[in-house]
This record gives structure tokens, C-alpha cells and sequence, in this order.
């Protein structure tokens, strides 16, 4: 899928895909860290009609449901192809006691034989997390290894 980006001086970014249905759709980064989204009226790009607006935390949690699910299917085709091994994300809670706190003093791989193989923090993901890399409210954790590996990854993360 292509995605172009349009700067909008003075306002923002404007990204801007077609669907797999042919509907064009933009999302207007205002640099007040609000959200645009937007519909276009027969594909013309100066007729967008609003869809709706987010601040930045609502933004952030629309980006996590829809961010961190993706990736965990992608590795659950992955797993599909070696039997007992599975792939579940893991959210990091306020009340974790490991927020703020490096992953590798979790010390999951060691306790469960489960890896953390990527982080999922708003837009962004850090693949291949070292155990230096700082875990905050809100993260998704992508974890890898058996059932029994990775409900310890979650029990541990919970506290």
C-alpha cells in the first residue's frame, strides 16, 4: 500500500492511502499533536470531508488497537508453522511495578523460556528490545514462546 505524505505548512503532515475498497482516506497530523481523519468525495484531494478528530492520547490508544494486534498476527503465522510455539501481546498496566523500568529486569526469558521480541508503543515499534530498553504504561509487549512461557511473561508483568 502506498502511503503519500503532504506537508501542510503552518498546520501539519497529511497522509494519504486508498483502501482495499477504492475510498481514499487521509489523516491530518496537526503539529497542536491533534488528529485529523478524512474522507475524500470522489477521490478529489481539496474536497475531504471530516470523519473525526482525536487528541493525541486518543490518537495513541486507536494506533495500540490497531497496531499491536497486526503485529502479533503476523507472528502467529509464524507460529502456525512450529507446533507449541505462540505469540500473544502483553500490555504493560499503570500498576505494573515495571513501568519505568528496564525490561531485562524482568528477567522473563530466564523465569519462562518466553521472549519479548518487540515492543508496540503508541506508532511506533522497537523490534528486538535489548534488556536496557525502558518499559512504560500503555506498551504492548509481542511475546513468542510456549502457553506456560508467555502466562508467566504476563504474570510477571502484572506483578
Amino acid at each position: 500500500m502506498d502511503v503519500n505524505e503532504v506537508l501542510l505548512p503552518g498546520v501539519g503532515l497529511r497522509y494519504e492511502f486508498t483502501t482495499h475498497a477504492g475510498d481514499r482516506i487521509g489523516v491530518v497530523a496537526r503539529r497542536t499533536g491533534e488528529f485529523e481523519v478524512v474522507g475524500y468525495v470522489g477521490g478529489d484531494l481539496d474536497e475531504g470531508r471530516p470523519l473525526f478528530r482525536l487528541n493525541e492520547e486518543e490518537a495513541d490508544a486507536l494506533a495500540q488497537i490497531l497496531g499491536a494486534p497486526r503485529i502479533a498476527e503476523r507472528f502467529a503465522d509464524l507460529t502456525r508453522e512450529v507446533p507449541g510455539l505462540s505469540t500473544e501481546p502483553v500490555r504493560v498496566t499503570p500498576g505494573s511495578p515495571y513501568v519505568d523500568r528496564p525490561l531485562g529486569h524482568t528477567r522473563a526469558r530466564t523465569r519462562t523460556g518466553a521472549s519479548v521480541v518487540a515492543i508496540v508503543r503508541g506508532e511506533d515499534v522497537i523490534a528486538s528490545p535489548g534488556p536496557d530498553q525502558v518499559l512504560r504504561s500503555g506498551d504492548v509487549l509481542v511475546v513468542v514462546g510456549t502457553q506456560d512461557g508467555i502466562a508467566g511473561v504476563t504474570r510477571i508483568i502484572r506483578g
